[in-house]
């Protein structure tokens, strides 16, 4: 494996509370070194990052890998080339899948694949409940055995307390993290998009912001019963930040992620039905925008995760109505954060920290998240002044359904290192 030298940029990470114009050796795969002399060691290859941002490899704690099962819209190959071309280096895959990893053998299976095929590493997250049903309690000793880094039935939400409860109590046993989907589906019902006035406007069912609140509430109580760590995915409204806040405030062991479409855009974007708006949790308000952004900067959302779905084009191609959920996420992830930073709405320390030592320190990934001496080589370097345009159809991705083609974007990764290996360069 050849060593590296990678100078002039800026590093920054949180986790080793490190902002400085540094050099940084790799050598096996590892961080030898990080050293303030530009003189390379004989022997490495030197990578220039004038004009760089050298951080910790992304950790994306929430994606859709489809594999097995759904491997036509996307499968661990195509969706680790498209993570390494997003700047991630860990990826972790939620278990709705054919077979739903409920059991150690698809866990198995995702791991042996992703050391097949896998262009970084990829952390299996196993089902809450037996295929997703919310019925009976998924084997969780077993996944955890075989790999799981954590738990959730995403995409459905577990409607039985009990079950939740029970849930809770195997995890905190288990030392997992439970990754829950809050959604009230009584609530949600047959909505597409947010409730508010564009849904009346548009005669489309609306989907309330109670029905992701409700459930966040009760899982805030039931991780307060049980002791258990509870992670909300993809926080969409004013009243979760609010429920989260107040959480943490009496010492709840709560954290909350959000997606960068959830931070960009508005139920505004459904305007003119374009299925590759529809997302679930809906796109909502202005205000709702802003309080996320708010608790994104303030630290009561500890995580920025994509909650990349990739989906055929004949997903997409229904009407509105009948499309499914979901847009892809990962190549697209930066520029839109970095919009943020470019408008003073979060720091880059922030936005790394978000996206490296957040989900490293909740999903308890050791070696991750840090460009600490002796740590993984995993490693992005971007370059947030770069102006480029987001085309679909180069994605890496098997899958297309964003609603960002054709949006001039600035911030672009240059390098992706895995483990000290180059897996991806522009």
């Amino acid at each position: 494996m050849p060593s590296y030298f990678i100078t002039n940029g800026r590093v920054i990470d949180p986790a080793a509370k490190t902002d400085a114009k540094l050099s940084i050796h790799v050598v096996d795969g590892k961080i030898d070194s990080l050293t303030q002399s530009r003189k390379a060691p004989d022997g490495a290859i030197e990578i220039d990052a004038s004009g760089c941002i050298v951080a910790p490899g992304f950790i994306d704690m929430h994606v859709h890998l489809r594999d097995p099962g759904q491997e036509y819209k996307e499968d661990i190959e195509s969706g680790t080339r498209a993570a390494a071309a997003g700047g991630f280096t860990t990826v972790c895959c939620m278990p709705n899948t054919n077979p739903v990893n409920d059991c150690a053998a698809v866990t198995e299976y995702v791991l042996e694949r992703a050391r097949q095929a896998g262009h970084i590493d990829v952390r299996p997250i196993g089902a809450i409940t037996r295929g997703l049903a919310g019925e009976t309690l998924a084997d969780i000793g077993d996944l955890a055995h075989a790999g799981a880094v954590a738990i959730s039935d995403d995409g459905k939400p577990v409607m039985n307390s009990g079950i939740m409860r029970r849930a809770m109590e195997y995890a905190k046993a288990f030392d997992l993290t439970v990754i829950s989907h809050c959604e009230d589906a009584h609530l949600a019902a047959c909505g597409v998009m947010h409730e508010g006035n564009v849904s009346t406007e548009l005669g489309l069912g609306g989907i309330p912001s109670a029905a992701e609140e409700a459930m966040v509430a009760r899982d805030i109580l039931l991780a307060e019963l049980t002791g258990a760590r509870l992670h909300i995915a993809h926080a969409s409204s004013a009243g979760t930040v609010r429920l989260i806040r107040a959480a943490k405030d009496r010492g709840v062991a709560v954290t909350a992620e959000v997606t960068p479409h959830h931070l960009t855009l508005t139920e505004e974007a459904v305007a003119d039905y374009d299925p590759n708006a529809k997302v679930n949790p809906p796109l909502r308000s202005e205000a709702d925008k802003r309080a996320l952004i708010k608790g994104l900067a303030d630290g009561t959302i500890d995580v920025i995760a994509t909650d990349h779905a990739p989906h055929d084009i004949t997903d997409k191609e229904a009407g509105f109505e009948e499309a499914a959920f979901g847009m892809v996420g990962l190549e697209t992830m930066l520029p839109l954060t970095l919009a943020l930073v470019h408008d003073r709405a979060i720091s880059m320390k922030r936005l790394i920290e978000a996206l490296t030592q957040s989900p490293a320190r909740i999903l308890k990934l050791e070696g991750k998240g840090t460009l600490a001496e002796g740590s993984s080589a995993d490693i992005v370097i971007f370059e947030p002044e770069q102006s480029w345009t987001i085309q679909a159809a180069r994605f890496a991705s098997k899958a297309r359904n964003t609603p960002f083609d054709g949006l001039r974007a600035r911030g672009k990764v240059r390098y992706t290192f895995s483990r000290g290996r180059i897996v991806y360069s522009s």
